[in-house]
C-alpha cells in the first residue's frame, strides 16, 4: 500500500507545481512551474526524483498535512519558513520519514520568504495535463482540479525505491538571497530615458502588496518613458520587466501571461529568479544590469552547485550547534 499526505489546512496560495509547461506558449498556457525553482531542484535531487517530480509549493499562509495509510519521506525547504513536525521544530530545510498518524506543518517566519516547497519520495501523483503537473488556475488546469489545495485533499505518492538519508539539509542555495538582483537589458530598453535606466540600477524599489504567482509591482522612483509607452504585443519571457505608464515596474512571474503589450526594460537572470521571488512585500531591493554572457555564466553557476553532494546534519546535531543564518522572533 502507497503512502500519501492528507491535507489539513491550506491557505489559498497553496498548489502543486512541477517543472513547468512548455511547448503551448503559442496557444496562450503559459509554464507555471515553482516560483523558487531552485528550492524545488533541490528538494526532488535529495530525494533523488525525477527532475520534474511534482511537489506542493506553499505561500505564506502556510499548510498542515498528515501522514496515511504508510510511511512516507518527504523533502522541506526553501524561504525562512517554520517547519514542525506533530508539534516539534525542525530545521528550515530537511528530509524526514513520516509515520501515518504523524503531521506536518508549515508557516511562514518572521525572517523572510515568501515560498517553501514539500516533495514526496516518488513525487505527487496526480494526472498530467499537456505533459505537466503543474497547477495553472487561471486555465483551471493541473495538480488537483487545477485549484489551489483545500482540507481534505489526499496526494498520493508515485512509486519510489530510492532510500534518501534523512536529516537537516545544508546548502547555501538555501539561505537568505544577498545582494542585488541581476537584469539583461532589452528588448524595448530604448523606449526609456538615460536617467530613467540609470534611475531603475541605482534606486531601491519596494515589493507592492499587488503581487501574485504572475507578477510582483514594484514601488519606487519613476521610469520615465522616451516616447510611448504601447507597443505592438510580443512574447513575454518569466522575469520580464513591463513598465506601464505610470512608471511603476511590473516583474512577471511564474504564472504570466504570453504576450503584453507594454514596453519591457529588461529581464530578470533565470540565475535569481527565486531570489527575487523571496522578497515579501515591503521589502526593498536594487537591481543591477548584467550582459547576456553573464547571466549564462550565472546560470551555469547554479547549475554547478545543484551537482555537488548535499550536506545533510540530523536535527539533534543541528540543534545543538551554533548556525546563526538570521534573527528570528520570540514569537516564532
Amino acid at each position: 500500500m502507497s503512502g500519501r499526505l492528507r491535507v489539513l489546512s491550506a491557505g489559498p496560495g497553496e498548489t502543486i507545481q512541477d517543472a513547468g509547461r512548455y511547448g503551448y506558449l503559442r496557444y496562450g498556457v503559459v509554464a507555471s512551474g515553482p516560483m523558487d525553482w531552485i528550492a524545488y531542484e533541490i528538494l526532488n535531487r535529495a530525494l533523488e526524483n525525477p527532475r520534474d517530480a511534482a511537489a506542493i509549493e506553499i505561500s505564506r499562509a502556510g499548510i498542515a498535512v498528515a501522514c496515511e495509510a504508510a510511511p512516507l519521506v518527504v523533502a522541506f525547504g526553501g524561504g525562512g519558513f517554520i517547519w514542525e513536525r506533530s508539534g516539534a521544530r525542525l530545521s528550515t530545510a530537511g528530509i524526514v520519514r513520516l509515520e501515518p498518524g504523524e503531521h506536518l506543518r508549515a508557516r511562514a517566519g518572521s525572517s523572510w520568504g515568501n515560498w517553501t516547497y514539500l516533495a514526496i519520495a516518488g513525487g505527487i501523483d496526480v494526472p498530467r495535463v499537456l505533459g505537466s503537473r503543474s497547477t495553472y488556475a487561471r486555465f483551471a488546469i493541473g495538480g488537483i482540479e487545477g485549484r489551489a489545495l483545500r482540507a481534505g485533499d489526499a496526494l498520493a505518492a508515485c512509486a519510489s525505491d530510492a532510500q534518501p538519508q534523512t536529516g537537516a539539509l545544508l546548502t547555501p542555495l538555501l539561505e537568505r538571497p544577498k545582494g542585488s538582483i541581476r537584469v539583461v537589458l532589452g528588448p524595448q530598453d530604448d523606449y526609456f530615458t538615460d536617467e530613467a535606466r540609470a534611475t531603475f540600477f541605482t534606486q531601491a524599489y519596494t515589493i507592492s502588496t499587488r503581487f501574485d504567482r504572475m507578477g510582483y509591482w514594484l514601488e519606487g522612483p519613476r521610469i520615465t518613458h522616451s516616447g510611448g509607452f504601447d507597443i505592438v504585443s510580443d512574447g513575454i519571457p518569466l522575469g520580464a520587466i513591463q513598465v506601464p505608464g505610470a512608471g511603476q515596474p511590473l516583474v512577471l512571474m511564474a504564472d504570466h501571461q504570453a504576450t503584453g503589450g507594454y514596453p519591457k526594460l529588461g529581464t530578470v537572470a533565470r540565475a535569481d529568479i527565486g531570489a527575487f521571488a523571496q522578497h515579501r512585500p515591503g521589502e526593498n531591493v536594487r537591481f543591477e544590469a548584467c550582459t547576456v554572457d553573464a547571466a549564462r555564466r550565472a546560470l551555469l553557476d547554479v547549475y554547478a552547485s545543484l551537482e555537488r553532494p548535499l550536506s545533510r546534519a540530523s536535527d539533534e546535531a543541528l540543534a545543538s550547534s551554533n548556525l546563526i543564518g538570521g534573527v528570528i522572533s520570540a514569537t516564532d
